[in-house]
């Protein structure tokens, strides 16, 4: 079995040397928005998840590689789009793509790395190739109905917990899912246990962005790395804002709607006062809650799987990774 380590520090140099390769490729223009995407860097964690899940079945994990590159080309074409979409300036501390080139690059760009996913995942050997193109083709549908449920929220002051929910299942949470049960039916798994980790996924993704948003206002900035409060902000419908409003009497409830509805503010000034709201509402430990939930209902997926207990350390030891995060 490979560490997590070794995993990350291989796939890390095979998106090298793919994205070499596609950026020496003509025309020069498409491709080096491309290429400047994937050499950025990041966590490289859903490709690492489509290795591990593979590596629980079988050794010979470079034919895991075709799986592992499309999901993270795939994954870094939909932030290549958000960053458009959002009006963002940087990302890991490099200029986004459509600032560095130009917007209408970063779009034809962005195209063809989806494109460019879906070439490598039919390079997947598989005696049936549909199982995994089905799969990516559902995923690819539901992230772009995840990020337009997003855009509605934006303009939507009556949004649910459970629609907020659905909405970073489909957004984030799938493409978690889809890492790994590609990676188990790359290497031959049967459809029950492929199904199993799908929905350890799912359930794995959905603290992981639970955990995201709520270090976007509780985070030690300097273990952070970056300035708290955007999701405040930009009045973000996270799920600590929704449960804030849904517990919040009617006089503290009229304080954070006119911080949301507010045109003109301090933003340190609005930080602070929505953080004292929800450190009143006890909204941190509810959110804390919410997150161990999904990841109880995770680990229980993972401990039904009917695989040995060796074979699931990686998953495990990378959840517990994910979870302890502190950026």
């Amino acid at each position: 079995m490979y560490t997590i380590q070794q995993l990350q520090t291989i796939i890390a140099e095979k998106i090298q040397k793919e994205a070499d390769r596609i950026g020496a490729t003509e025309p020069l223009n498409l491709y080096h928005p491309v290429s400047y995407t994937l050499n950025m860097g990041g966590k490289r964690l859903r490709p690492v998840m489509a290795l591990l899940a593979y590596n629980m079945f079988r050794d010979d994990i470079e034919k895991a590689f075709p799986a592992a590159l499309a999901i993270e080309i795939f994954h870094n074409f939909t932030l290549l789009h958000d960053d458009i979409m959002d009006c963002a300036d940087m990302r890991r501390g490099q200029p986004v793509v459509h600032k560095k080139f130009s917007e209408n690059a970063a779009i034809l760009s962005g195209d063809a790395m989806s494109i460019l996913a879906y070439q490598y995942i039919l390079q997947t050997e598989l005696p049936d190739i549909r199982q995994v193109t089905q799969l990516f083709s559902q995923t690819a549908i539901e992230i772009c109905e995840g990020q337009q449920y997003d855009m509605d929220f934006e303009t939507r002051m009556d949004v649910t917990i459970g629609e907020y929910l659905e909405m970073i299942r489909l957004k984030t949470a799938v493409l978690l899912a889809c890492s790994l049960k590609a990676g188990a039916l790359a290497a031959g798994a049967d459809q029950p246990v492929a199904d199993s980790l799908y929905e350890f996924g799912i359930n794995l993704g959905m603290a992981f962005q639970l955990q995201d948003d709520l270090l976007d206002v509780f985070a030690d900035e300097e273990k952070f790395g970056k300035t708290i409060g955007g999701d405040i902000t930009t009045n973000k419908k996270t799920f600590l804002l929704l449960k804030a409003l849904e517990l919040a009497k009617e006089k503290t409830k009229q304080q954070l709607l006119g911080w949301i509805t507010a045109k003109r503010f301090d933003i340190s000034e609005k930080i602070d006062a929505v953080r004292k709201i929800y450190s009143e509402l006890n909204i941190q430990q509810i959110t804390q809650n919410e997150i161990e939930a999904f990841y109880k209902a995770a680990m229980k997926n993972l401990d039904e799987l009917a695989v040995p207990q060796d074979r699931k350390n990686g998953l495990v030891s990378l959840s517990e990774m994910m979870m302890k995060r502190d950026h």
